[in-house]
């Protein structure tokens, strides 16, 4: 038998209601019987009274009215009810919401990639990942190696497709894709069609780079080193590969472009192609993320994911 209960003035001042409290609060107001309250709540009736007499000894107010005939809010409780109730609520939201952050493939993504990717692979991606995570949203950002590897450190981003290593403390790398260097020649070119030229001719073609900050021109200057020839650098420098391409068609230079821009870049422009002798020069493709972000998994998904949809489109190699 549960008997009236008088309380004065809050006891303490630093009292912090529990989510346990407000719910029984909620329930026994609303059912006005604590044996109902307890089975909505899937409780004992013991453990109910207790996390309600705990709040009501916490705030130094009687919320709820007990007699042996029938059970309801005080006039202070129905006051407090609605505010109980949203604190509920904003907890149910906040559960709901957390267990979307806990899965960042259920959330957005911000998704850096380098210009020597971003145009040849985002349709199949973006279009796949679509199908294969709908519940995901992908932000973009475009950018050289080195300012995404910044921004990733800073947080503005969560992930990065670039080519590895990054050789970046604190970030850690999965590898995706490899794949060949191609050599773009001008039109008629003696070369073109070629299928085992040796890294060596490049020391007597005019080599187009790219500016600085782009881990192509690295990549292309470390063909030669690799090859042990001096590049004959063309004076033409170019900011983007399609504008490399296009100084090539007109007949500028010759350039190497990444297997997977071969079909872009060749349908805008008459440029002849050539393949290199094995071991054919290239790069590899990875996703980047911070270590400390905790999400290891998850982008270890997408990056396979990311692997699955590119190399059914193009000729690349998989990491496995």
């Amino acid at each position: 038998m549960i008997y009236g209960t008088t309380l004065i003035g809050m006891t303490d001042k630093t009292f912090q209601p529990t989510l346990a409290g407000l719910r029984a609060f909620v329930a026994v107001a609303e059912k006005q019987h604590f044996g109902g309250a307890a089975t909505s709540l899937g409780v004992s009736q013991s453990t109910l009274s207790q996390a309600l007499a705990t709040l009501e000894s916490g705030l130094g107010t009687q919320l709820v009215e007990r007699s042996t005939r029938r059970v309801q809010a005080t006039a202070e409780g129905t006051q407090l009810l609605p505010l109980a109730r949203a604190v509920l609520d904003a907890a149910e939201s906040f559960t709901a919401a957390a267990a979307g952050v806990s899965d960042p493939l259920q959330g957005t993504v911000r998704l850096g990639l380098i210009p020597t990717v971003a145009p040849y692979v985002l349709p199949t991606v973006l279009a796949g990942l679509r199908r294969r995570l709908p519940e995901l949203t992908v932000r973009v950002i475009e950018d050289q190696t080195e300012r995404l590897l910044a921004f990733l450190r800073d947080g503005a981003l969560d992930a990065a497709l670039i080519a590895l290593p990054a050789d970046t403390p604190g970030i850690r790398e999965v590898p995706i894709y490899e794949e060949d260097f191609v050599l773009t020649l001008p039109p008629g070119h003696p070369l073109a069609g070629k299928r085992r030229v040796p890294s060596a001719v490049l020391s007597e073609l005019p080599l187009l780079l790219l500016d600085e900050g782009h881990c192509l021109r690295d990549q292309a200057l470390e063909v030669c080193q690799k090859a042990g020839v001096r590049a004959e650098l063309a004076d033409t420098r170019a900011a983007s590969l399609a504008t490399a391409v296009q100084c090539v068609s007109g007949g500028l230079g010759v350039t190497l472009i990444p297997e997977s821009a071969v079909a872009v870049e060749t349908a805008r422009s008459g440029v002849g192609l050539a393949h290199f002798a094995p071991p054919r020069p290239g790069r590899r493709i990875g996703l980047v993320f911070r270590s400390s972000s905790g999400r290891e998994e998850a982008y270890r998904r997408l990056a396979e994911i990311i692997g699955e949809l590119i190399s059914s489109e193009q000729q690349v190699r998989l990491v496995t």
